[in-house]
């Protein structure tokens, strides 16, 4: 199925989210008590009642994966330019949650609107990264895109949506590989970061530092872009004609 579609019509794509506010406490008193139930299923503890301590620590450790007590900070994009092969990064940062998805959703109505011609890639994008994107969307009052109009749709409606799990799981529904695994396994290089998906929170909340989560962000799109050229039985992309625009 991957091989009608021209390269240059994917939209390889990856979040980063943080918990809504910087600890439990600045939480609103409505969503503290929500976050108290779910913290029995965080912390698994399903008959016991957590202490205010494990609570306040697991919507530090945890909020940020949750849509409705999370927030996004980072989205960034790749595509592969048609006429230069150059695959293209640019990524949408903002403290005001609203601003970032905008300012994509402008980018997605201008040039990805056509499920039928344009395909969205991520690693585990089905699960994750959409129906967290679409959430957002809908708590800030925009519109989704045509791209994402995903409610009620059947599989076989959303094959714009490609997801590198899904790819790798061949039909095995209980499997889970993480991207770096099958970076490994394929041979494809990632530099080390001096951050990693755990220490996001703590870098936007206690530094305070959107470049440097964007520039994480981004090098995982490179990820899922080189992944995604191996299953297809494609020569990687070089270096020098990866650019951030």
């Amino acid at each position: 199925m991957l091989d009608q579609f021209s390269l240059s019509n994917i939209l390889f794509i990856d979040l980063e989210t943080v918990s809504g506010s910087a600890d439990f406490h600045s939480v609103s008193p409505r969503l503290q008590g929500h976050w108290e139930k779910k913290s029995k299923f965080v912390l698994r503890k399903y008959q016991d009642v957590p202490t205010t301590e494990e609570v306040a620590s697991s919507y530090q450790d945890k909020a940020a994966i949750y849509a409705e007590f999370g927030k996004i900070v980072c989205i960034s994009i790749g595509y592969v330019h048609a006429h230069t092969g150059e695959l293209r990064l640019k990524s949408f940062c903002h403290n005001v949650e609203k601003t970032l998805l905008i300012d994509f959703l402008n980018l997605i109505n201008k040039h990805y609107t056509d499920p039928a011609r344009n395909l969205v890639c991520g690693h585990n994008i089905k699960e994750f990264d959409i129906p967290y994107l679409c959430r957002r969307l809908v708590i800030n009052g925009l519109a989704l895109p045509n791209i994402f109009q995903l409610a009620g749709k059947k599989p076989w409606e959303t094959k714009h949506l490609i997801d590198t799990l899904q790819l790798w799981k061949f039909g095995d529904l209980k499997h889970y590989t993480s991207l770096d695994l099958l970076a490994a396994i394929f041979d494809v290089d990632t530099p080390k970061d001096d951050i990693d998906g755990s220490m996001v929170g703590r870098v936007y909340w206690q530094e305070q530092d959107l470049k440097r989560i964007a520039i994480y962000c981004e090098k995982d799109v490179v990820t899922v872009a080189q992944v995604l050229l191996k299953m297809m039985g494609k020569d990687l992309i070089p270096a020098d004609k990866i650019v951030s625009v």
